[in-house]
This record gives structure tokens, sequence and C-alpha cells, in this order.
């Protein structure tokens, strides 16, 4: 995809994506709300992976929302964990060829975070 008209979606939207045209703006959405609300820390251990520290009454949400993402956009694979005493941690693991994919998303939590 290479337009930046917001009713289609961000430019960084891979062609992989299979989500439908108008959906994806609300999709972006759900995720902005859940880096505002339930997002704790970020870190990038490898510039394929990332790593979010979620506050643990939001998991059902972000496990729902990622499946929902992993059936549209194949290439994520969302890895669950917990951490020490009652955190959650999710991986988010992409290929190589979707780094910029991973790289917009995590300037969007990082944003979520800071408003």
């Amino acid at each position: 995809m290479t337009t930046n008209d917001e009713t289609a979606g961000p430019a960084w939207v891979p062609e992989a994506c299979t989500l439908p045209t108008p959906q994806r703006p609300l999709r972006l959405a759900e995720f902005d709300d859940l880096f505002a609300t339930a997002l704790r820390g970020q870190q990038r251990p490898a510039p394929t992976r990332l790593r979010w520290q979620l506050d643990p009454t939001a998991e059902a949400t972000a496990r729902e929302l990622t499946g929902r993402e992993s059936a549209c956009c194949s290439f994520f694979t969302f890895t669950f964990v917990r951490a020490g005493g009652d955190g959650v941690e999710l991986e988010v693991q992409v290929p190589a060829g979707h780094v910029g994919v991973l790289d917009a998303l995590a300037a969007r939590a990082a944003a979520g975070m800071a408003a």
C-alpha cells in the first residue's frame, strides 16, 4: 500500500494485510486504545521483535485483538508470556521483510504510552 489516506489506512500497512480497507482505521484505533490504556513498557530486543509489558487486566482484550490481527496479517506472531508477579508480556515478531510495519507499530505504541 502506498497511500497515506487515513480512510484507506496508513502507508505502512502492507499488501499482505487482508483486513478490508474500511475496517483498517477501526483496527488501528483498537491498538491505539490498548497502547493508551494498558501498555506499561516497550522494548525492542531485535529488529524483528517487540516486547510489550501490559497491564494484566487487559490480557483478554489483547489476546482477542491480536488473534483477529493474526487472522488478517499472517506475518505477525504474537506470543503472551507471564512475567514476574502478575505481569503480562506480549512478544510481537515479524519476518525481516516486514520490519517497517513493526517500526511503525512501535512508534504508535510509544506515542500511545506518552499520551
